[in-house]
């Protein structure tokens, strides 16, 4: 997962990693930032597998990539370039977009090279759009991510979620990462109405992203 700091991408690592646990899957989640500020880049990296897991720390030849703001390819605002750097044979991105990035003719070639498929989505519209807030960009990361590969079910991601924002444990790995958590409580009255919301910011973006791969391999 790459993005930007503020965009809760450790918080959604942390999600997915507890719903592949509650899936009986083996997992290991490794955060890394640099400085801890808004917009400066953020990664984390799931290992999800039914196997035991003995590698730790960055992944470098993913089967999936998340990309949660246009500007890691864009701008270049990751700390692997570019931003598909080892991903394997048939992998999957995901790209938090409102519509198609042009890549150049190299990066076209290798992805077809590897038959790479990818999927934007506008996660961070529909954030706004569902919850009021464009905090909620990263639930819609997940849900997008549910709808395009299966990865983790369904049920899991939403007890998962309901686990981070309304129980008492929280995995913090930094100052920032409990301060965006905050935040995000802060834009509600109640926790249930937190809850609630990303709930359907979830569902919705699980739902459209689903619609847009049947449409695409015409399923």
């Amino acid at each position: 997962m790459s993005g930007l700091g503020g965009q809760g991408v450790v918080t959604a690592a942390s999600i997915l990693g507890s719903a592949a646990v509650l899936d009986g899957k083996n997992v290991i989640v490794n955060p890394f930032f640099g400085a801890e500020k808004r917009l400066a880049p953020a990664e984390s990296y799931v290992r999800i597998s039914d196997e035991s897991i003995f590698d730790s720390g960055e992944i470098l030849y993913p089967d999936i990539i998340m990309v949660f703001h246009p500007d890691v390819i864009l701008q270049g605002k990751s700390y692997t370039m570019p931003f598909f750097s080892g991903i394997k044979r048939d992998g999957v991105i995901v790209v938090n977009s409102a519509s198609e990035l042009s890549f150049t003719d190299d990066e076209n070639h290798r992805l077809a090279e590897l038959n790479v498929s990818v999927h934007f989505f506008p996660a961070t519209d529909t954030a706004r759009e569902i919850a009021g807030t464009e905090l909620a960009t990263n639930v819609a990361m997940l849900g997008a991510l549910l709808g395009v590969t299966g990865l983790v079910s369904y049920d899991s991601v939403e007890t998962s979620l309901r686990q981070r924002f309304g129980g008492k444990a929280k995995f913090v790995a930094s100052g920032t990462t409990a301060a965006l958590d905050d935040a995000v409580k802060k834009q509600y009255d109640k926790i249930e109405k937190l809850l609630d919301s990303n709930s359907k910011v979830l569902k919705v973006s699980y739902d459209r992203a689903m619609s847009s791969v049947a449409a695409a391999t015409g399923a």
